[in-house]
């Protein structure tokens, strides 16, 4: 028997039994799949950038989940109210961005001035002319954001409520997102409709919008988890699912 102690012994294999090897594949995939669709950030065609390139045209700062960077009539700026999931920045929020080079840009308000900070590292839009300190620069490092000031502090919003520049590393409270509003550049022809653009819940307020019947004008969104809309996408029955749940609610024009 001395001679089978140095037999590596391995698990029985049934002759039919599938690999689990294929299976975790299959998970795998599936798991990135669902990580990349959850990463398409687009709120009301506000869509989030990821890389410098992207910074152009008309933009939105915003702050916490719904919370944008609001431009006050006295040249300081404040975070404006808390949008709905399905609400784009309003006017006041938003920013037109000009670029000055392959790292800075220059932020111009709704009241024609451009945004820059003054000597106590306030955050003020006041100035007809960019000069150096109007230059911003977006900082990008693992999927996040912070806005560099020419003080080389990142902007974040005080106890006050006012926008400041005074923190010379960048934490939680200086993560931002940078929202455009401009087109996106197609890598490819595609013919998929604006309402199947985006994660799966993104689709389904984009679905309701279209379909709701407003009888008390009030936007009703399924609360249902959403595992199962993503199973639908990747099975064929998305639209299917989704209007199910819309006649749970009984918000479908069509669904009566």
């Amino acid at each position: 028997m001395a001679e089978y102690s140095c037999v590596k012994s391995t698990k029985l294999v049934l002759k039919g039994t599938k690999s689990k090897n294929k299976k975790k594949n299959q998970d795998k995939k599936r798991k990135r799949e669902e990580n990349a669709e959850d990463r398409l950030d687009i709120v009301e065609g506000w869509w989030t950038v990821t890389n410098f390139g992207e910074i152009t045209g008309t933009v939105a700062i915003e702050m916490g989940q719904g919370t944008y960077i609001s431009a006050l009539d006295n040249g300081l700026f404040t975070l404006g109210a808390p949008h709905k999931v399905d609400e784009g920045p309003s006017p006041p929020e938003q920013f037109t961005a000009v670029k000055l080079s392959d790292t800075r840009i220059a932020l111009k308000s709704g009241y024609g001035k451009y945004l820059g900070i003054n000597s106590d590292g306030l955050v003020i839009g006041r100035s007809d002319a960019i000069g150096s300190r109007e230059q911003w620069e977006p900082v990008f490092q693992e999927g996040k954001i912070a806005l560099l000031a020419a003080n080389s502090c990142f902007i974040r919003c005080n106890e006050e409520g006012d926008i400041e520049a005074k923190s010379k590393t960048a934490g939680d409270e200086e993560m931002i997102k940078i929202r455009t509003c401009a087109e996106r550049e197609a890598k490819q022809k595609d013919d998929i409709p604006e309402e199947d653009k985006g994660n799966v819940k993104q689709c389904e307020i984009n679905y309701v919008k279209k379909f709701q019947s407003f009888q008390d004008r009030k936007l009703k969104v399924s609360q249902e988890d959403s595992k199962a809309l993503k199973k639908a996408r990747k099975e064929g029955t998305f639209h299917e699912a989704l209007l199910d749940r819309r006649a749970k609610l009984k918000a479908d024009r069509y669904c009566k």
